[in-house]
């Protein structure tokens, strides 16, 4: 919950600006606040930045106030749309089972979601990490078809590495994209696990960028704190090469 219409709209020139042309392989996605979402889809119209969107609801249209559905999100021009994130947990009390009715939606609706998993301080400290991370990943994805995992992007984003200046080390981030590669292998098969994206979300900076990205199961960053500049989201994109 960043930037208002003016600032997002001078952080969104600046990138588009910044990142006029993506080296070879990389995707940029940006997910701005809802009531940015339209000037984005024109500011960005001729760049190879894609739109995304932080959140919807699982439904059409309906008595839902202050909601915001997947034709909505798709009629301003969005690509993507980010399910799960951890705050939308923690706060609002979303379960894997809501996030899952998400995804499947998203998905019949043409959005490509990015489903956010990860565990707590408390969770990594009781050695429970793989347990839980699992346990979201097989309930989010409940029901998906194999097509469908294909198409989607799965973030690990460890709760205790979020806005806290804490990070984990790339060998402990690519030990939980092994894990999910691996699941997604065996609920799957290896095909679709070679092909899901899986991106790594906690704390990730320019400076940590390139070595988190390099990691054999690391497919991409979900960038937080970091994105609210210009030079430092541009430095972590490159940093993707």
């Amino acid at each position: 919950m960043y930037k208002d219409i003016n600032e997002s709209e001078e952080l969104l020139n600046g990138l588009k600006t910044k990142l006029a042309v993506l080296p070879a392989g990389v995707k940029a996605i940006v997910c701005p606040p809802f009531i940015s979402l339209a000037l984005a889809h024109k500011l960005l119209e001729g760049s190879p930045i894609a739109l995304g969107a932080q959140n919807m609801y699982p439904e059409d249209e309906g008595a839902f106030t202050s909601e915001v559905s997947p034709k909505m999100l798709k009629s301003v021009g969005c690509q993507y749309v980010i399910l799960g994130h951890s705050e939308r947990r923690q706060y609002f009390k979303e379960t894997d089972e809501f996030i899952n009715k998400k995804v499947k939606k998203a998905l019949a609706c043409g959005l490509i979601p990015i489903i956010c998993v990860g565990e707590t301080l408390a969770e990594r400290e009781g050695n429970i990490t793989d347990q839980v991370v699992t346990a979201q990943v097989k309930g989010c994805l409940k029901d998906v078809s194999a097509a469908d995992v294909e198409k989607s992007i799965i973030a690990y984003e460890p709760v205790w590495a979020i806005g806290t200046g804490k990070v984990a080390t790339p060998q402990q981030a690519q030990d939980v994209h092994r894990l999910i590669r691996g699941l997604i292998a065996q609920l799957y098969g290896s095909v679709t696990a070679d092909k899901v994206v899986i991106q790594y979300g906690g704390s990730v900076k320019p400076e940590n960028a390139k070595e988190l990205l390099h990691q054999p199961d690391i497919d991409g960053a979900l960038v937080g704190g970091a994105c609210l500049k210009a030079d430092s989201f541009t430095a972590i994109v490159l940093a993707a090469v």
